[in-house]
């Protein structure tokens, strides 16, 4: 099978459990779905067939000791973009999951951060965690925080 088709087929792949996630949130069938590791053992699998089918003594010499133009040369192979967006589609779709759980498990909305973390996956990731700070800085009563021991000191 050619990298370019497992590329499309890895892509289509992650779709249905952003969708899940960002549109059916609280449906029993999404939980399940993903309280699984298998969509990550799939991935992490075609990953490693990428990554051996890839790499080079010369791409593993650069990738020992990286340089950006190393890198910047070892990703113009399509064999290694192809690897390299993997890597981005399994972590991205991780850390997603993360999110979509905390979510459920707190009660913190998450679908701008989904959305963001399909898209720009860092950026999903400070998103979830900025709203888990603000949920928490505005969610706190004032009678939790009589509730803190004193120290003695007026």
């Amino acid at each position: 099978m050619m990298f370019a088709q497992l590329f499309n087929i890895a892509n289509l792949f992650v779709l249905p459990f952003w969708v899940l996630m960002i549109l059916l949130p609280n449906w029993g069938i999404t939980r399940k779905v993903m309280e699984s590791y298998l969509p990550f053992v799939a991935l992490a699998l075609l990953y490693i067939y990428l990554f051996i089918s890839s790499i080079t003594p010369e791409s593993a010499a650069a990738l020992s000791n990286p340089q950006l133009a190393d890198i910047a040369r070892f990703f113009a192979d399509e064999k290694a973009a192809a690897t390299g967006w993997i890597h981005f589609l399994v972590m991205d779709l991780f850390v997603g999951r993360w999110i979509y759980l905390e979510g459920q498990r707190t009660g913190i909305w998450t679908v701008h951060s989904l959305a963001l973390c399909l898209f720009a996956g860092p950026m999903g990731l400070l998103s979830h965690i900025l709203t888990h700070w603000i949920s928490q800085r505005f969610s706190s009563s004032p009678d939790s925080d009589s509730a803190t021991p004193s120290t003695g000191t007026p």
